[in-house]
């Protein structure tokens, strides 16, 4: 996940043999069935569907519910009932060859897969760290898993989520919520593996954050992005009421942040906020988007609602330049080739110059876009649309193909590239 550059999930392939048949793996259907058209897709996709996590190959579609991606769309991790335990497998996308299942004591759902898509932070709800508020608790059954079993069971003291690991695996970023029985805000921690104590995380210049000047946020994680190189986390969060970074806190300067991209980075474990300006945050989240270039040199934020679009340094951890685009309405989606940058809400589309940084070129399509991924030689522009997937020419916008996919809720991105 997340969106232009964020993903997840696991190994079924191989186990259906059969077109349309349903494989049972304790009380859950893994599901491989056939496109609702003759359309068959050029390149693998990863969607969400009502069922699950979808995953579009030719005219085939797999659906697998309880199951998480990996941020490049090669794998997924899917689990299921099995008796009183949990199985958990991997599937890789570009062979379809699916690892041994291995069952976990206890009930799990998958949460966050490391950077190199070799482990997986499980919990016992379905929460994510951009899926909104969790349920109040005192404590967090935490399980971190691979494709041989358990490596770490443990449970935290308080109400937390699974964000992402540390490069050498040897930490879990988390969102620890306060107050636990009621949360209303959170702050994000690290989680030492070895003595599974959360602790504060680093700033950006190495050192401890001091006791106290530790952010603690009220908004909406919207989308996160992972670096290309694998290093470094990206996440927008929008609607930040008096919002006061680590580095205000630390100075004693006022804060009053709406929106920012949250920056984690995974080797070196600190956090740095690039703060976005007006009007970024002021209207509905669902109408941002993030999307990072191709080389990670720039990441992009739009605000469909007032138009607005920032280039951020990812070197620099600024925003270097902004712009106004044509408006829009609905849900925004963002995805950035090496010179375009494809920005979509409502039933429209808007190619930007990146260069320049204006329009470009737009066009108008079916359906309200719900998703956007583009192929890797950048010559097809994917849209999610009501319950079908549709195929453009990128420079025009004439749709080349479109397959019916009952259900779609979005399109992820791309999935099984070898």
């Amino acid at each position: 996940m997340m969106a232009g550059e964020t993903i997840s999930r696991r190994t079924v392939l191989t186990a259906l043999a059969g077109t349309g048949v349903a494989a049972l793996i304790g009380c859950d259907p893994i599901r491989r069935t056939r496109t609702g058209t003759a359309a068959t897709v050029p390149d693998p996709l990863l969607v969400q569907v009502d069922g699950g996590l979808g995953v579009l190959r030719g005219g085939e579609r797999l659906t697998i519910p309880r199951a998480v991606a990996t941020a490049d769309g090669r794998a997924v991790y899917a689990t299921a009932p099995d008796g009183a335990g949990t199985a958990f497998w991997r599937v890789d996308l570009a062979t379809g060859h699916a690892s041994t299942r291995v069952t976990l004591p206890g009930r799990w759902l998958p949460q966050a897969v490391s950077a190199d898509g070799t482990q997986v932070a499980l919990a016992s709800n379905a929460e994510t760290a951009t899926g909104g508020r969790p349920d109040g608790r005192d404590v967090t059954p935490v399980l971190i898993a691979d494709v041989t079993g358990v490596r770490h069971r443990f449970e935290l003291r308080g109400n937390f989520v699974p964000e992402a690991f540390t490069e050498d695996l040897a930490g879990l970023f988390v969102l620890e919520w306060l107050p636990a029985r009621a949360p209303d805000r959170y702050r994000v921690r690290v989680v030492d593996l070895a003595t599974r104590a959360p602790g504060p995380l680093s700033t950006r210049a190495k050192t401890p954050v001091p006791p106290g000047a530790e952010e603690e946020m009220r908004g909406d994680g919207r989308q996160a992005v992972l670096a290309p190189n694998r290093t470094t986390l990206y996440t927008l969060y929008t609607h930040q009421p008096d919002h006061r970074h680590t580095r205000d806190l630390v100075s004693g300067r006022p804060g009053n942040v709406h929106a920012f991209v949250h920056t984690l980075n995974l080797v070196e474990r600190w956090a740095y906020c690039v703060d976005l300006p007006h009007p970024f945050g002021e209207a509905s989240a669902s109408g941002h988007a993030v999307a990072i270039s191709p080389d990670g040199n720039r990441l992009h934020v739009v605000d469909v609602t007032s138009g607005s679009v920032a280039e951020i340094s990812t070197e620099e951890l600024t925003v270097r330049r902004t712009a106004v685009l044509a408006r829009g309405t609905g849900a925004g989606h963002a995805t950035a080739g090496h010179d375009r940058l494809f920005v979509a809400a409502g039933t429209t589309v808007r190619v930007v110059d990146v260069e320049a940084l204006r329009d470009v070129a737009g066009w108008s399509v079916r359906e309200p876009v719900t998703g956007l991924a583009l192929s890797p030689d950048g010559n097809r522009l994917y849209l999610g649309q009501t319950d079908a997937v549709s195929w453009h020419d990128p420079a025009t916008g004439a749709e080349l193909g479109r397959a019916e996919v009952p259900g779609l809720v979005v399109v992820h991105g791309l999935a099984g590239r070898a």
